[in-house]
Parts: structure tokens; C-alpha cells; sequence
């Protein structure tokens, strides 16, 4: 079984009296390929996710996550700590159709710069766009399960740490 090792971003920002969190949208098969005929599906449900992506030669997790946000957000973050990892297995819905053992870790990263969805035009091909949440919703809108738990833990850090 090949194996996948990635990094991503749990980047929180101060609004008034809230947390927000920076989510993506990512791009569809039917919705990158125009010319290719979309295909329907019974529920178009808008998928949220965070920013993340695979760790390139010579990076550490930490740096791909900022990269990956970066990338994929338009925003400049702070690292501040590791949150942990998220293991899963999955199919290649493209090519050889391998299973692959991947291995997610996030980070809690602070907003420090940046506009929002202001990306260079080549990620369109993965991101739709990128917007604020509030955090206290991360866990009902996100689209997966060990992304939610990642949210839920930032919002215990960030109470455990009101000097944040």
C-alpha cells in the first residue's frame, strides 16, 4: 500500500467577539474540466475542508502547512503549535485505482496577513475559494470527520490559552 504524508492548517483570527477559521472550497472534477459533461449529483452540497497538501522534499509538516495555506488561502500565518495527526486509507479515484495510507497532520496556525481567496490563478484547479467560518461552526460545516475533531481542538487550546 503506497503512503502519503501531508500537512495542513487550522488558521484562527480574531473578529470581534468570535474566532474564525479559514476554510477552502475545493474544486470538482465537473467544475474544473468545462468542456467534460458535468455530471449531476442528487445533492451539490458545498464540501468545506482546510488547506492542506503534501509534504515536498526537504519541508518539514510544519512548513508545508503554512505553505499549503498560503497556497491555498492567500494568507500569511504564525505558527503555534501542532494539533495532531489524522490517519485514513483511501482509493485513487484517478489512474492505478491504489490504495494509499495517508497521514494528515495540522497545525493551529494565527492569521497574520493577507487577503482571503487572493490566489494565484493556477490553484483555481484545486480551490474554488477560500472564506471565513466562524469556529464554533468548523464541526458542523466541515465536510470531514478528522477535520472537525482538529477544529474542535483548537477551540480547547484556544480556551485552555486566553492570552492567545
Amino acid at each position: 500500500m503506497l503512503r502519503e504524508i501531508s500537512a495542513g492548517g487550522v488558521v484562527v483570527r480574531r473578529a470581534e467577539e468570535r474566532w474564525e477559521l479559514a476554510v477552502i472550497e475545493p474544486q470538482r472534477e465537473s467544475t474544473v474540466n468545462a468542456a467534460a459533461p458535468a455530471r449531476r449529483k442528487r445533492s451539490q452540497k458545498i464540501v468545506l475542508a482546510l488547506p492542506k497538501g503534501l509534504v515536498d522534499s526537504g519541508e518539514t509538516p510544519e512548513q508545508t502547512a503554512i505553505r499549503e495555506v498560503l497556497e491555498e488561502t492567500g494568507l500569511t500565518v504564525v505558527p503555534v503549535t501542532k494539533l495532531g495527526d489524522v490517519k485514513y486509507v483511501y482509493v485513487r479515484s484517478w489512474g492505478d485505482k491504489e490504495r494509499v495510507f495517508k497521514i494528515v497532520s495540522f497545525y493551529l496556525l494565527r492569521y497574520q496577513a493577507g487577503t482571503i481567496d487572493e490566489i494565484a490563478p493556477e490553484m483555481r484547479i484545486e480551490v474554488k475559494r477560500a472564506f471565513w467560518i466562524a469556529l464554533a461552526d468548523a464541526a458542523r460545516r466541515l465536510a470531514y470527520r478528522g477535520e472537525k475533531e482538529m477544529t474542535q481542538r483548537a477551540e480547547a487550546y484556544l480556551q485552555a490559552h486566553p492570552e492567545f
